[in-house]
C-alpha cells in the first residue's frame, strides 16, 4: 500500500480542490470548517472506493489504472458523496450532480490518463534507445 500513497494523496487533494472551487464559485465562505463540511461526504466516498478496489484486486491492484481503479473511485466518490449529502441535508440538485459527475471524472480519471501517457512515452523512449 505504501507505493500507492502518492496516488491516494493526489486523489484526496483533487477532491478537496473540487469542493473548494465549488464553494468559491458560489461565494461561500472560505473557512476551513465550511470546506470540511462540503468535502467530508466526497472524501468518505473516495475512502470507500479505495478500500473496495484494494480489497477486490489485492495483488493486482494498481492505483494508476483508469479501469477498474479510476472508475470505481470516481463512482464511489460521486454516489457515496451524494447519498451522504442527502442524509446530512446538503443540496443534491440535478445540476450539481451533473457538474460533480463531470468534474470528478475529469480530476480522478484525468490524472490517471496523463500518468499512463507519460509512462508509455517513457517506456517508448527507453525501448527506442536500447534498440
Amino acid at each position: 500500500m505504501k507505493k500507492h500513497l502518492p496516488a491516494l494523496v493526489l486523489d484526496i487533494v483533487l477532491v478537496v480542490v473540487f469542493c473548494a472551487i465549488g464553494r468559491r464559485n458560489h461565494g461561500e465562505a472560505n473557512a476551513l470548517t465550511g470546506l470540511a463540511d462540503t468535502a467530508w461526504p466526497f472524501l468518505t466516498g473516495l475512502a470507500v472506493g479505495w478500500i473496495a478496489t484494494v480489497a477486490l484486486y489485492r495483488d493486482k491492484f494498481d492505483a494508476l489504472l483508469i479501469v477498474p481503479t479510476g472508475i470505481v473511485l470516481w463512482l464511489s466518490t460521486l454516489v457515496v458523496g451524494m447519498v451522504l449529502r442527502i442524509v446530512s441535508s446538503q443540496g443534491t440538485a440535478l445540476s450539481f450532480v451533473i457538474v460533480a459527475s463531470t468534474v470528478l471524472a475529469v480530476l480522478l480519471l484525468g490524472w490517471r490518463a496523463v500518468a499512463k501517457a507519460v509512462t508509455r512515452a517513457r517506456h517508448h523512449t527507453i525501448v527506442s534507445k536500447s534498440v
